[in-house]
């Protein structure tokens, strides 16, 4: 029981560090952070996502989707997390 006590200290003490970093060093922190959760990795996933690139760029070249300018999708999901 000690030890877990201990190790929440240890976190919320790195927490408070952390979050007196710069913007930049957080965002860099906060990245590593995550993708080390992220554990064993799909290696079909780059293709697959390259490939839903592909396709969106096509319907996009032929018209059949409308962009949409990145502040206003922001917005939007901003707006809708509150």
């Amino acid at each position: 029981m000690i030890r877990i006590r201990s190790m929440a200290s240890v976190a919320r003490q790195l927490e408070s560090k952390a979050l007196r970093l710069p913007a930049r060093a957080r965002a860099r922190l906060a990245e590593r952070l995550i993708s080390s959760l992220d554990g064993q990795k799909d290696p079909g996933a780059e293709q697959l996502w390259a490939e839903e690139a592909e396709r969106r760029l096509e319907e996009l070249r032929a018209g059949t989707v409308k962009s949409r300018p990145a502040e206003s999708v922001f917005r939007k999901a901003r707006s809708k997390l509150r």
